[in-house]
């Protein structure tokens, strides 16, 4: 399967990653230029379309006949033509239909079938292309981005504004206690590093409610404008770790999205602390001003 080589080319380094890994390892997959050049020219049902090149247009590479009666090699003959005489719709269709494991697939299989063609293709290539790719899905842009125009100002900055500004805060905090720990979570997910428990990714649940809950209520708390920057950069920043641990739950599904997930909630994790220090000692410094 394309997504699981794609997460095997990943440079790794927490435990979550390496328990993935080790997984692929024990299902038989090698790294080496042999291995990658069969993935690259593989056509494990014999239609004349290599395995990576039926991801991309949605046909099975097991069977000669995705849709009964219709061979895959004559139904994206006629993708091929429509995307021809149409093909800004149906890249735009084919492009919404992807995962981000499909995308990293498509990416890395075609490049290194491109340079296996003209021969430039080896260990360090894969290793460059990979790596980059991985980047720039580690780098990912937010999908949710709050500003002062979504959030409740008000035009009182004196004590008695600050002040139940402040209670208002603990007072969310206490409504929306912790259920679980993320962390215990990706704990019991990974589990001794070689066998991974997708199961556990459901008790995931819990924490996304709460930290959705709470931005929600932030959202709609009044803040006194001189504290409005830090308010909203404590939203962002749980906003953020709730799209990393929502999309850590699509392991099974979408695995290279997850694996960057995790990584993104890592990074994540100390920027949001950093915004709620910012905003507490704000608040403090102007009630005890």
């Amino acid at each position: 399967m394309l997504f699981l080589v794609a997460i095997f080319f990943l440079k790794t380094t927490s435990e979550f990653e390496n328990g993935a890994n080790q997984k692929l390892k024990t299902e038989g997959l090698a790294y080496g230029n042999a291995v990658i050049e069969d993935l690259v020219n593989r056509d494990s049902d014999s239609d004349g379309l290599l395995d990576w090149e039926e991801q991309l247009w949605g046909t099975d590479p097991s069977q000669k006949e995705t849709t009964p009666g219709i061979p895959d090699s004559e139904a994206v003959n006629k993708l091929r033509g429509e995307q021809a005489t149409d093909g800004e719709s149906i890249s735009t269709q084919m492009e919404e239909n992807l995962t981000e494991t499909d995308k990293f697939s498509r990416e890395l299989f075609s490049t290194v079938a491109t340079l296996s063609q003209n021969g430039t293709i080896d260990e360090t290539t894969v290793e460059k292309i990979s790596s980059s790719l991985a980047e720039r899905l580690q780098n990912s842009v937010p999908r949710k981005v709050y500003t002062w125009a979504d959030i409740k100002i008000i035009n009182d900055n004196t004590v008695v504004a600050i002040q139940k500004y402040k209670d208002t805060l603990i007072s969310i905090y206490q409504k929306y206690p912790a259920k679980t720990q993320v962390e215990d979570t990706l704990e019991k997910f990974v589990g001794d590093g070689t066998n991974i428990n997708e199961n556990a990714l459901k008790e995931l649940d819990p924490s996304i409610e709460q930290m959705q809950k709470i931005v929600d209520d932030w959202v709609k708390t009044a803040v006194p404008i001189q504290l409005a920057q830090q308010h909203l950069d404590t939203i962002n920043g749980m906003e953020r770790l709730i799209e990393n641990v929502s999309d850590i739950q699509l392991y099974d599904n979408d695995p290279i999205l997850a694996m960057g997930a995790v990584k993104n909630y890592q990074n994540n994790i100390p920027l949001l602390q950093s915004a709620l220090d910012a905003r507490a000692n704000a608040i403090n410094q102007k009630i005890n001003y």
